[in-house]
């Protein structure tokens, strides 16, 4: 049976969070050890807090090197709050305005029976 068994590269040795490795096997026939990048919960809606669709979960830095279509989604709120959100806050100002103008329509009326 062939050796499989790798040897961490770096200072440390420990399996932490942090330094965690991925057995690779290559061309050659060699084991090694491939470090493997902590995920990151990517960018959440600002008022549910739910993640994001259609933006990559990236480190904070990373996104600097991003082209902007690939930051937000194109829609209003695009890249701070989920379509959800952005639907609810609408359909929350049409009806505070239908009930703006209910009140004026009433107080109209109860003005011109006087």
């Amino acid at each position: 049976m062939a050796d499989t068994r790798v040897t961490r590269a770096g200072r440390h040795s420990y399996n932490t969070r942090s330094n965690r490795i991925r057995t690779i096997r290559t061309p050659g026939g060699r084991y090694v050890a491939q470090k493997i990048k902590k995920t990151t919960k990517g960018p959440r809606c600002s008022d549910c807090k739910c993640s994001l669709p259609g933006i990559k979960h990236l480190k904070a830095t990373a996104y600097k090197n991003l082209k902007k279509r690939e930051k937000t989604v194109s829609r209003a709120y695009g890249g701070s709050t989920c379509g959800g959100c952005v639907k609810q806050r609408i359909v929350r100002a049409f009806l505070l305005e239908e009930q703006k103008a209910v009140k004026k329509l009433l107080a109209d009326r109860a003005s011109s029976k006087k």
